[in-house]
């Protein structure tokens, strides 16, 4: 594929003009972020196993019918997604106490939650994401109440099906981040899908029986092993890329 465009770049992918109108390349890099930036490295591979492991789980949503960005896989760090209007939202879904959670509410890490609880972030690295309520976010016009309607029922079936599908292969899911887009059709309606990606850097997964995490929280905590935490779950997942880890960190698509 030739290079095209260069949207955007974030902290973990580039976006890049796609091949159609309403279409986009989405690249993921081996950089890994953690408390809003200040901390950083490359940990080499660490893309591929996201693209792999968000195409398999996007896949499994849209099966059950929740409407995702996701078109499919290009390569091994790139994928084709459709074209969205980004709501500047990061949906924290919480299961179980863990994080900023933990010490906002003094709940030790670990505690089940009564219900999964869903919170809101701004996104904004200028102030730090702060955690924003719906009064906020319709007054503010980032979405109106309609779009949260959507956004909640669809945060709490992608909780539910994930839970189940996570538990399947010994791994429990703590809590998670999504973002969701406006999705125009030609006769220009609107749909709230989801967006980004869903992959061990935007979830936390402890396994089941040790609460041996295979997350980011790897990287936050310097813990260390963080590819061999998300190679795991692709493994568990059943997707685990064909080779070892140097075949993964030196197959690359140069952005």
């Amino acid at each position: 594929m030739s290079r095209r465009r260069r949207i955007y770049e974030g902290k973990a992918k580039v976006l890049y003009e796609g091949p159609e109108p309403g279409t986009i390349v989405q690249y993921f890099k081996d950089d890994a972020t953690a408390h809003n930036g200040t901390k950083k490295a490359v940990i080499s591979g660490k893309g591929v196993l996201n693209n792999r492991i968000s195409e398999y789980l996007m896949t499994r949503l849209s099966e059950i019918g929740v409407p995702t960005h996701f078109m499919r896989r290009l390569n091994m760090r790139e994928q084709l997604i459709h074209e969205v209007e980004i709501i500047p939202l990061e949906v924290v879904v919480r299961n179980i106490a863990a994080g900023s959670f933990s010490k906002r509410f003094n709940v030790p890490e670990g505690t089940p939650l009564p219900r999964s609880i869903i919170e809101y972030y701004l996104k904004s690295d200028e102030l730090n994401d702060p955690m924003v309520s719906e009064e906020h976010i319709t007054a503010f016009g980032w979405a109106n109440a309609q779009d949260l309607d959507d956004i909640v029922s669809l945060s709490l079936r992608v909780n539910d099906y994930l839970t189940g599908l996570f538990l399947g292969i010994g791994l429990k899911l703590v809590d998670f981040k999504l973002e969701f887009g406006r999705l125009y059709d030609e006769n220009d309606e609107m749909r709230i899908v989801l967006a980004d990606e869903i992959s061990p850097d935007n979830c936390r997964l402890w396994d089941v029986q040790t609460n041996e995490k295979f997350d980011k929280d790897r990287f936050r905590q310097d813990l260390g092993g963080v590819l061999e935490a998300y190679q795991e779950v692709a493994r568990r997942l059943g997707i685990l890329p064909e080779g070892s880890v140097v075949d993964i960190r030196e197959n690359q698509v140069a952005p």
